[in-house]
């Protein structure tokens, strides 16, 4: 497993990074779209200045519009700042062009969500060339020149989705497990993975647990996760005990061919992000656990650490971001905020709607009712 040395803020966190707590947690109608700007406050634009955000995508997650934009823009505003928070789609070159005209309007620094990178590295070097700080958001662009990243501790993630199989498999000697992986592209997919083998790879080495196929999925593409999962069970004729899957999305694919199989409920699955589709397959039963990660959190810790860098406090910077993350390919460690994520099953689905991450109302319906009931969410 590739090595990397981590120094973790604690419970401190939350409490330094408190800017302001943000009253909506889904995108509104000013929010949607493929990009926004936060209006000026009276009298033109805000004292601070302006910091520039670019989000990867849409298509495999609704994390971006819905929690991580309001967030981020909220924070920097209390802040004193404009939020110029831009979606790129998924779209390499759209990525670049947004990033250019940011650039050009000389933000005082500049968050990347990158879609890989590639091109996040490629636009740290434009921005840095101008004299413009950037911060890595969520993930960490390997060989990219960014002096700081804000995400959670991802290896950690990985070890908790082991963990919760193995739980899960422990009472059953020898389960077949398929491993279903995010991008190859994506440094995060491979922390993952990374921290999943952590607790695995030792069950497969014991054979208490078989280790049927393990499979990233370009692009974190849902359809083929599901197509890629049905493949192996096929070739597997039809047999499988457990499978990871690295966020809730692919895990929902999964989950889609294990019904068509008759296997949903009976075969234990992983997940991440903390999805209303995932907490709902984990009160039916689909799925075993998702992986929770306060964005809130997130978002203010990268608001918080831009602010810093806009004011040129890089005192402040490096007093904020105290733990690190390596960058093998830069052959660097990088100064980070890396936060805590939790392990979440159905007994802990009532805290993400507890902290607004997701309305009750949009999961308790139907045949979800006597579930939400039963756990005390309303």
């Amino acid at each position: 497993m590739r090595s990397r040395t981590l120094t973790l803020l604690a419970a401190t966190v939350g409490a330094g990074l408190v800017l302001s707590a943000c009253g909506a947690n889904t995108a509104d109608s000013g929010n949607s779209g493929n990009s926004s700007q936060s209006a000026p406050a009276p009298g033109g634009a805000a004292a601070g200045g302006k910091v520039g955000v670019i989000l990867p995508e849409t298509a495999t997650s609704a994390r971006w519009e819905s929690f991580d934009k309001p967030f981020l823009t909220k924070a920097l505003k209390d802040a004193g700042f404009d939020a110029d928070v831009q979606n790129a789609q998924g779209d390499v070159q759209k990525f670049t062009t947004l990033a250019d005209g940011m650039i050009a309007q000389n933000v005082k620094v500049l968050i990347i969500a990158a879609i890989n990178g590639e091109v996040g590295a490629a636009v740290a070097r434009k921005a840095q060339a101008a004299g413009i700080p950037t911060i890595d958001y969520d993930r960490l662009n390997l060989g990219g020149s960014s002096d700081y990243y804000v995400s959670f501790d991802n290896e950690k993630v990985g070890q908790l989705q082991g963990q919760g199989l193995a739980d899960a498999l422990k009472d059953k000697k020898g389960a077949e497990v398929v491993m279903i992986e995010g991008a190859p592209t994506d440094n995060n997919a491979t922390l993952f993975a990374n921290g999943q083998k952590s607790v695995l790879q030792p069950k497969f080495a014991s054979n208490d647990l078989k280790l049927v196929r393990e499979q990233a999925i370009d692009n974190w593409d849902n359809q083929k996760g599901g197509q890629t999962f049905e493949q192996i069970l096929t070739d597997n004729k039809g047999k499988v005990d457990g499978v990871v899957a690295a966020n809730d999305g692919l895990a929902g694919a999964v989950i889609t061919v294990l019904k068509k199989n008759g296997l949903n409920g009976k075969v234990p699955v992983t997940g991440q992000d903390a999805t209303a589709d995932g907490l709902m397959a984990i009160l039916r039963g689909d799925q075993y656990m998702t992986v929770f990660k306060p964005i809130k959190e997130e978002a203010e810790a990268a608001a918080k650490l831009a602010v810093l860098l806009a004011k040129g406090d890089k005192a402040g910077a490096d007093a904020l971001a105290t733990g690190k993350a390596k960058d093998p390919k830069g052959n660097r460690e990088v100064k980070s905020v890396l936060l805590e994520p939790k392990l979440t099953t159905k007994d802990g689905v009532k805290e993400v709607v507890t902290q607004g991450y997701v309305k009750a109302a949009e999961i308790c319906g139907g045949d979800l009712a006597a579930a939400c009931t039963q756990l005390g969410i309303s």
